[in-house]
């Protein structure tokens, strides 16, 4: 396999964008972020902050108005037709999941405005419970897939799509377990993958699970998560399509390795690699980028696909438990 370059570029550093467990997303060279904490257990604010990549890159707030989320943190968001759509997370004085009878939140950054989809079945048999640290991915037509977190109590697997044309949840097939929360999706070529993540005793590695929309069904690739040739196993990580040299590659990066004895409130060990896996011949490329300047390792964090060949990392949280304000861009060449 040729070898793959990358170089990682600082955009802007603020004190405003210092905050973990947040959401980002991408549209036309945009960066919306929303969400997170700035201390343990308190979500920030509910405004959206909006980096503009341009030379030089610039930054604006959208206060948040009666129609915005409440504040929360651990939400999850994907993009989709050139809106951005997120669902639930956590939040309140006792920090429980946000419920919201299956409701999804939809942003027009056209209008700067908030929606509030309302599921066309309000069954709670027919809705994902309400949860926090899944994870959420989009088929780039009419669905954004919703997967796993932690409701009130334990962890989930399973797995739900939401068609924002009719409005309506489907409940899939449930992911391999073990139930896991801060576990990342990315969807390529008409398949959903599926990886890391934490079970409550320790971080799951060693697999990337595949969901074949088609049929329904899951089927797992294992490989050797040593941090030499496969990336060792994380959670509160991010899973990320790319395509390379006319290659698909799905990107791995960051996360925490061992949990904090503190559990939420404290910091564990946060790793600062970067992986390629190549969804053609399943093999992991670990990427080392060129020049000196790169972020420091973290956790917590968010991040989403700039261009076909690079991405956007923002936030999280450091090793010194510190929240993180920076954000930067990856290219791999």
């Amino acid at each position: 396999m040729a070898v793959i370059q990358a170089k990682w570029t600082k955009v802007v550093e603020a004190e405003v964008l210092q905050r973990s467990s947040q959401v980002v997303s991408v549209i036309d060279g945009q960066v919306y972020i929303f969400g997170g904490e700035l201390r343990p257990r308190e979500p920030r604010d509910n405004n959206v902050h909006i980096v503009s990549l341009g030379r030089p890159a610039t930054l604006s707030t959208k206060p948040s108005t009666d129609k915005s989320p409440s504040p929360r943190v651990g939400t999850a968001s994907a993009t989709l037709n050139g809106k951005i759509y997120l669902f639930s997370g956590r939040g309140g004085a006792a920090m429980a999941p946000v419920e919201e009878s299956g409701a999804i939140w939809e942003f027009n950054p056209a209008s700067d405005e908030w929606s509030l989809l309302s599921p066309s079945d309000a069954n709670p048999s027919s809705i994902p419970a309400a949860r926090s640290y899944h994870c959420t991915a989009s088929d780039g037509k009419d669905t954004v897939f919703i997967h796993a977190g932690c409701p009130e109590k334990g962890r989930l697997s399973d797995l739900w799509a939401f068609s924002v044309s009719q409005k309506q949840w489907t409940e899939l097939a449930s992911a391999p377990d073990p139930p896991r929360g801060g576990t990342s999706i990315a969807f390529a070529q008409g398949r959903l993958y599926r990886m890391n993540g934490f079970d409550g005793e320790r971080e799951q590695g060693g697999r990337v699970d595949v969901y074949e929309p088609e049929t329904n069904l899951w089927s797992s690739h294992s490989f050797v998560s040593d941090g030499m040739t496969g990336p060792s196993p994380r959670s509160v990580a991010a899973l990320l399509p790319v395509v390379v040299s006319g290659r698909v590659y799905l990107v791995t990066l960051f996360g925490e390795q061992d949990p904090s004895s503190l559990g939420h409130q404290g910091a564990g060990k946060m790793l600062g690699d970067v992986w390629l896996f190549d969804v053609e011949t399943q093999l992991w490329t670990k990427v080392e980028a060129q020049g000196d300047e790169r972020p420091d390792p973290r956790g917590w964090f968010d991040g989403d696909v700039l261009g076909n060949g690079s991405i956007v990392v923002h936030g999280g949280l450091g090793e010194s438990n510190n929240r993180l304000g920076d954000l930067w861009t990856l290219e791999f060449v």
